[in-house]
């Protein structure tokens, strides 16, 4: 493997410098979850599976991992950060259920052709862009009582 392979977490990692062994820890706990999780859970879910890991580490980790475009950020209501991990090279964007946590990818085109378009007519490079769909999901809509 080649420090610019990127198909293993150690393949990713090293697109972060010089890696490290807790940095494709942090980097597969993030693969292993299905949905958007915080630093303090991950942390959490290390330490109880006896894994040695500063939460600082995991921080500058999934920090590193969305500068480097191999995780997504959104915030939760409460304004914590929220990670996923990337696995291709496309900007994503996420619906996610406000009642249970879970995010499904949507078709964002129109956001990014809105940005780019924002982006060129103002005379700005290098434009980022967060964009934060919330809702309830179908099974928390059916499960919810009724009033």
């Amino acid at each position: 493997m080649t420090s610019t392979d990127t198909t293993s977490p150690q393949g990713e990692v090293a697109l972060l410098g010089r890696p490290t062994r807790q940095q494709a820890t942090v980097l597969q706990a993030l693969i292993d979850r299905e949905d958007f999780v915080s630093a303090q859970v991950l942390h959490a879910r290390l330490i109880s599976a006896g894994t040695r890991v500063g939460l600082t580490t995991i921080y500058r980790t999934l920090t590193a991992l969305v500068e480097a475009g191999l995780a997504d950020t959104m915030r939760d209501p409460e304004g914590e950060r929220l990670f996923r991990h990337q696995p291709g090279p496309d900007h994503r964007h996420y619906l996610r259920c406000r009642t249970c946590g879970r995010s499904v990818p949507v078709d964002s085109g129109l956001v990014e052709t809105w940005a780019d378009r924002i982006a060129t007519s103002s005379g700005f490079t290098q434009v980022a862009h967060t964009v934060e769909l919330t809702g309830i999901c179908a099974d928390c809509t059916q499960s919810a009582p009724t009033a």
